[in-house]
């Protein structure tokens, strides 16, 4: 879903359609988001689309090197 949403502006049908995922999940998925101030819908009601927070948007390289890093399969954590 990140992914989708660095492209552009979803509203959460076609966030569903684009990644064969049921509404509902995505639903569930895009509150996460807004309650960690991610991303924020630009319209309000059924259709709403969503894009980044300024915030998430001002520390998307420190997202993007742990992405990258998990993809790679690297430890991104140290355990304590």
């Amino acid at each position: 879903m990140i992914k989708l949403l660095k492209d552009g502006m979803y509203n959460a049908n076609q966030i569903a359609e684009m990644l064969s995922l049921d509404y509902k999940t995505v639903q569930h998925h895009l509150k996460v988001l807004r309650e960690n101030n991610i991303i924020r819908s630009v319209s309000d009601g059924y259709g709403a689309v969503y894009k980044f927070t300024d915030y998430f948007m001002a520390n998307f390289s420190v997202f993007a090197e742990i992405w990258s890093k998990l993809e790679a399969g690297e430890k991104v954590f140290k355990p304590r």
